[in-house]
């Protein structure tokens, strides 16, 4: 299903297809750069043409990716491209699926790795950037109700920033990773 542009993923098998880290890095390049060749990503993820070609093939038949036939220069050029601009789905809909859980230990692997590569390149970063990132934790005695709310209102202020066009004003932006959890724990 797709609503204001989000794909909510409900189906297993598209769900397995999202599920692997290269075609996750795939859905990432085409969010964030727009439509591109097969020869593009693969410069991009340092990988072999063919191998992000059969990638692009999977994601294809799971609808999480189509061609842009117009941006083609001739026959032989395909073009591929996101058809919604946010992939969402809940590990609720997938319970006693092992693919819903194998989806959420990669999802919470990647969220570490990303985190862990910036940690270890930190020192090497403009101060700006240094100065710049942050990370956050805290408690709060909250409901369900509440915990979705809070869900939706981090959603809405992480869409202002994702879905907007980046401004021409010569500012440096480079690609920034957001994620946020919530859920009942005990310090």
């Amino acid at each position: 299903m797709v609503t204001d542009d989000v794909r909510q993923i409900r189906d297993s098998r598209v769900l397995a297809a999202m599920s692997h880290p290269l075609r996750l890095r795939l859905l990432d390049l085409l969010k964030l750069d727009g439509p591109a060749t097969a020869s593009v990503l693969a410069d991009r993820t340092a990988s072999a043409v063919g191998n992000i070609s059969h990638h692009l093939k999977v994601l294809s038949a799971a609808g999480l990716v189509e061609e842009a036939p117009e941006l083609a220069r001739d026959r032989r050029e395909r073009w591929w491209r996101r058809p919604s601009r946010a992939l969402s789905w809940s590990t609720s809909d997938f319970v006693g699926d092992p693919v819903g859980d194998a989806a959420e230990v990669l999802s919470l692997d990647r969220q570490a790795s990303l985190s862990r590569s910036w940690l270890s390149a930190l020192e090497t970063e403009p101060a700006e950037w240094r100065d710049a990132w942050f990370t956050n934790e805290t408690w709060a005695r909250l409901s369900a109700a509440e915990v979705m709310e809070l869900s939706t209102r981090v959603l809405a202020l992480f869409a202002e920033y994702t879905d907007r066009p980046a401004p021409d004003d010569s500012v440096e932006r480079r690609p920034v990773f957001l994620f946020a959890r919530g859920f009942p724990a005990e310090p």
